[in-house]
C-alpha cells in the first residue's frame, strides 16, 4: 500500500497490488475515478477497482485497489463508513438529492432543534430503508437510475443496516449538518428522506462527504490530480 508520505521513496507497484486512497471530485462517478487511473497507468494491463461507490454529487474518500489487491476489495468494501454533509429539510426531490429539481416544499419553521435531534436519535441502531430509485443497484441487469430516467418505476425492496451514530453538528435556517457513522450499504439519501419523514416536512440530501471507511480516513487520501502527476512522473522516471 503506498499513502502520501512513502510515495516519494516507496515506487508503486501496481501488478502486485496497490491500495490508493482518493479524495473523489464532485461530479466525478467513482467508475470514472477508476477509468482515469486505469488510462493514467497504461500499456499495464491491470485490474483496478473501488470498495465502495460514491454519488456523483458526494466527495470524499474513495478506496482504489489495483493489481492482485483487488482480491480484498469485498473486505474492504465491508467495513463501517463516516460521512458528513447537509440535510436540507421542508423540501423534496424524485432521487433524494439534487441531483433532480425539487418536487414539493414545506413549512419548516415550526421544527426546533429538539425536533431535529429527537429524529436524528431515532434513526441510531439497525434500521430498514429503501434505496432511492436513482441508484446504482442493478435490476434484471440494469442499474436503477437508468430505469428512473426513463420514468419506469421499480418495485424496490428494503435492506437492513446498521447507524452507529447520526449527530446533529450544525443547523442554519433549512439546512441540518451531520455526521453519521454506518454500515456498509447504507444510502445517506435514504436517511435523509426518510428524516423529513419522520419530521412530517419532507427534506433531501443537499451535501454529502465520505470521511472514513473503516481505518481508513480521507485526510490521507490523494487529490485526483495530484496522484495522476505523480503515476506518469514515476512511470517516466522509471523509463530513464
Amino acid at each position: 500500500m503506498t499513502n502520501l508520505e512513502e510515495t516519494n521513496s516507496s515506487p508503486f507497484q501496481f501488478a502486485e497490488g496497490e491500495l490508493l486512497l482518493v479524495d473523489k471530485p464532485l461530479e466525478w462517478t467513482s467508475f470514472d475515478v477508476v477509468g482515469k487511473l486505469r488510462n493514467t497507468m497504461k500499456p499495464l494491463k491491470l485490474k483496478v477497482g473501488h470498495a465502495g461507490t460514491l454519488d456523483p454529487l458526494a466527495t470524499g474518500l474513495l478506496i482504489i485497489c489495483t493489481g492482485k489487491l483487488t482480491k480484498k476489495i469485498d473486505s474492504f468494501q465491508a467495513e463501517d463508513k463516516e460521512y458528513t454533509g447537509c440535510i436540507t429539510i421542508g423540501a423534496t426531490t424524485p432521487s433524494f438529492d439534487l441531483e433532480t429539481e425539487i418536487d414539493q416544499t414545506f413549512a419548516y419553521d415550526h421544527i426546533t432543534e429538539a425536533d431535529l435531534l429527537k429524529a436524528a436519535k431515532s434513526f441510531e441502531g439497525e434500521i430498514e430503508q429503501y434505496p432511492p430509485a436513482h441508484s446504482a443497484i442493478k435490476v434484471q441487469g440494469e442499474r436503477l437510475y437508468e430505469k428512473a430516467r426513463r420514468g419506469e418505476e421499480v418495485e424496490l425492496k428494503t435492506r437492513k443496516v446498521i447507524v452507529n451514530s447520526f449527530e446533529i453538528e450544525k443547523i442554519e435556517g433549512p439546512n441540518v449538518y451531520f455526521r453519521i457513522s454506518c454500515s456498509k450499504g447504507t444510502y445517506i439519501r435514504s436517511i435523509a428522506s426518510d428524516f423529513g419523514k419522520v419530521l412530517g416536512i419532507g427534506a433531501h440530501l443537499s451535501a454529502l462527504r465520505r470521511t472514513k471507511s473503516g481505518d481508513f480516513h480521507v485526510d490521507k487520501a490523494w487529490k485526483l490530480e495530484t496522484l495522476i502527476e505523480e503515476i506518469r512522473k514515476q512511470k517516466v522516471d522509471n523509463q530513464q
